[in-house]
């Protein structure tokens, strides 16, 4: 019981390291209107994690990851960057681990991942409203001339993105994640 446990920890802590990796070298932005909105790939060891191992899992590597992000990657952006990334991932993670639990087929993960995908973005819309405005101090007039311009399409396109790459690699990086069943 305890290698199995050991071996999750050990996987847990290469997602979280792979995801860190990721977010540095993938990393640019969208629209040079809002440059500081940066896509990375940071998501997709998270969702893979997710996949694997539940949604729980995939919510502890999210908070592991945005604390992370926030001390190392991202200063500037602040603790305001990291309780974003880890509410909208959050978001994510929960919907499309929960629903690919339930489902699991190839269907199943390409449901998940399109309503991972849309609840991230619409996550977004009142975070940036709230935080943006009340803690970065943004104006509220012109974060909301952003919402449908920038924030939603950003955020569909990060998500849509990182959800097709998830896809893509899930097969295989789950192979090599698998914890093999103890025999008694």
């Amino acid at each position: 019981m305890r290698s199995k446990q050991v071996q999750w920890l050990v996987k847990m802590a290469l997602l979280t390291a792979l995801s860190l990796v990721l977010m540095y070298v993938v990393r640019f932005p969208i629209f040079p209107a809002a440059a500081y909105l940066e896509y990375d790939m940071a998501d997709v060891p998270i969702l893979i994690g997710t996949f694997m191992y539940g949604p729980g899992a995939g919510l502890l590597l999210t908070g592991v990851v945005s604390l992370l992000q926030w001390l190392l990657v991202s200063p500037q952006s602040g603790w305001v960057g990291g309780l974003m990334h880890f509410l909208a991932t959050g978001g994510f993670v929960l919907v499309a681990g929960f629903l690919y639990q339930h489902k699991h087929t190839r269907k199943g993960a390409v449901l998940s991942l399109l309503l991972g995908t849309l609840t991230m973005t619409a996550l977004m819309v009142p975070l940036n409203l709230w935080l943006t405005v009340h803690y970065n101090g943004a104006p509220l007039e012109a974060v909301q001339a952003m919402i449908w311009p920038i924030i939603i399409p950003f955020n569909l396109i990060k998500g849509g993105v990182n959800a097709i790459v998830t896809f893509l690699v899930y097969k295989k990086a789950g192979k090599f994640l698998r914890i093999p069943q103890e025999e008694d």
